[in-house]
This record gives C-alpha cells, sequence and structure tokens, in this order.
C-alpha cells in the first residue's frame, strides 16, 4: 500500500497538543511499517455522544508542549508493565495517587499511541481503566527496536482547574532491529481504495495555518466519510528525531455519514524538520490510516 507523504515548502503545522481519548471501548489503529495501514472493522458505537459531534469540552484548552516528558503540571505517566502487547499504566497526581477521573476530549477519556523510533509501527489505541486507576492499553505486537508511548488525557489540578496533558516514556521490543527509512514526502496518497491530497499555503514552523485534506476515491469526490471521535478525520503527528507529538485539530461540524471530501484541520507546528502524520477517518464502519511526511521549514 503506497504511503501517505508530502512537501509543504516552508510548512508550519505542528497544532497544540490535544486529545484526549477513551475509557471503555473504543477502536484500535496500528501501522507496522510506513505504509497506510489496511481498514479495520468497528463494532460498538463510534463514541458516547448522543449526536456524534464535534466533540471535546466546550472552552476546554488545548494540549500544551511536545509530549515529550513523563512529568508536567503535577501529574506524571508511570508504567506498570512495559511489556507489549498489553501494557499498563497509571496517571499519578501530585499526591502521587493514581488519577480516576478524567474529562472527555472529542468523546474519549484516553488517547494512547506507540511509535518506533524510526516512525514505523504506529498504533493508536483507546485503553481501558480499572478502578485503581490502573490502563490498559491492547496494543498489537510490534517488531524489535525502541518505541515511545504516549498518553493524552484531561484531568484536574488541585484546584479543580482542567489541565490537558501529553505524556510519554520509551519502551523497547528485544530482537534484531531492522531500520524502516522514513518515506520521501509526496502531495498524495492512495489508503484502501482512497487517494487523499494535501493542499493549503505555504507554511513555516510556529505559525497557524489551516492544512486542507481531499479525499476521493476512483477519481470521485468522497461524500460519505462516517464520524470517527466526533469528527470526520483524526490527525496526529510526530517529529522525526525526538519524536516530538502534536494533534492537528478538526475544523467543521459534523452532520451524520456525510463527511468529505474536503477536511480542515488547525495546525501550528512547532519546530522545523520532518514530521510523520497520520490520518485516520472511517467510512462503511472500517476505520483506515494514512500516513505522509512532512518537511517544514
Amino acid at each position: 500500500m503506497n504511503s501517505f507523504t508530502r512537501t509543504i515548502s516552508g510548512l508550519g503545522l505542528f497544532a497544540a497538543l490535544g486529545l484526549g481519548l477513551a475509557a471503555c471501548g473504543g477502536s484500535t489503529a496500528t501501522a507496522a511499517g510506513h505504509g497506510s495501514m489496511p481498514g479495520m472493522s468497528v463494532s460498538g458505537p463510534a463514541s458516547p455522544s448522543a449526536n456524534d459531534s464535534m466533540a471535546g469540552m466546550a472552552g476546554m484548552p488545548g494540549m500544551t508542549g511536545d509530549g515529550l516528558s513523563r512529568t508536567a503540571s503535577g501529574f506524571s505517566l508511570v508504567l506498570t508493565s512495559r511489556s507489549l502487547p498489553a501494557l499498563r499504566f497509571q496517571i499519578k497526581g501530585a499526591d502521587g495517587m493514581p488519577v480516576t477521573s478524567y474529562l472527555p476530549d472529542q468523546t474519549k477519556l484516553m488517547h494512547f499511541y506507540l511509535v518506533r523510533s524510526d516512525l514505523s509501527g504506529f498504533q493508536h489505541v483507546h485503553p481501558t481503566m480499572a478502578a485503581n486507576g490502573t490502563w490498559t492499553a491492547p496494543l498489537t505486537r510490534a517488531r524489535p527496536g525502541t518505541y515511545r508511548v504516549y498518553a493524552s488525557f484531561i484531568a484536574k489540578d488541585t484546584a479543580g482547574k482542567p489541565v490537558p496533558l501529553v505524556l510519554s516514556d520509551t519502551v523497547t521490543v528485544p530482537g534484531t532491529v531492522a531500520k524502516v527509512p522514513l518515506p520521501a514526502a509526496s502531495t498524495t496518497t492512495t489508503a484502501d481504495g482512497y487517494t487523499l491530497t494535501l493542499s493549503g499555503a505555504a507554511l513555516m514552523a510556529g505559525m497557524e495555518h489551516t492544512l486542507k485534506v481531499t479525499v476521493t476515491k476512483n477519481g470521485k469526490p468522497v461524500t460519505d466519510l462516517q464520524p470517527y471521535l466526533g469528527t470526520y478525520a483524526h490527525l496526529t503527528a510526530f517529529h522525526q528525531g525526538d519524536l516530538a507529538f502534536a494533534h492537528l485539530h478538526p475544523q467543521g461540524t459534523v452532520n451524520g455519514n456525510h463527511g468529505g471530501p474536503a477536511l480542515s484541520f488547525h495546525a501550528t507546528l512547532a519546530q522545523s524538520g520532518l514530521y510523520r502524520l497520520f490520518l485516520q477517518f472511517r467510512t462503511g464502519g472500517t476505520l483506515h490510516t494514512a500516513a505522509i511526511t512532512l518537511r517544514v521549514s
């Protein structure tokens, strides 16, 4: 399957980290290599939202930082089991106790990501939480190598103020490591028979812009995208080298299974260099994931 790659000369697109997702249920997305992943069936409701509308808490602040720290704003990510595929973790507060109360963002309470150091092996899952605050991330088997895992969530500080965070740590899968070269940049890709094309003005790192994605199939505009996590597409980015994380926030509203062909994202990438983006969208109950390489000046 072809890669979803792209060069945007002078691109600046890294959204303020955002995306806290999951609780019980949820879908899983994986991509073993750099290519787009095969579509997978999604069972159960798309989200707990009655109208499946653009989700998140009204007025909720966006995520801050680059997601590369285990501790921030008084909260810490603690991996209680580093074994894949059933990795377990807790989010601990300033008092050292596990956090058990979270606020939803895009219909979920926790998002959890895994990506290999060469930006391959992407997985995006929605963990389940036990009563003691331990989350279990249902990851699939991963190839040998070093990976970074990210927990994205919104909790409340001691004053009751919402704190959106992305915290991360590293894990290692033992074995002989075969590095996967990062694909060259491009403006289009095909994923499960769909063609995705990026467009937008020349962008610079650290500047706010709108990134547009057009979805077609067999040369015709796609207009039957289904809501996924309260929107028509979900987009995350990772910076080559340090693996800094960002969520590119979707724009627009949801109106049933009638999304597409144009998708827009609010994007502010913090630094220059190469980024790997993973775009997820759903049609006919199947979740699709496409990947893109971006060069940002």
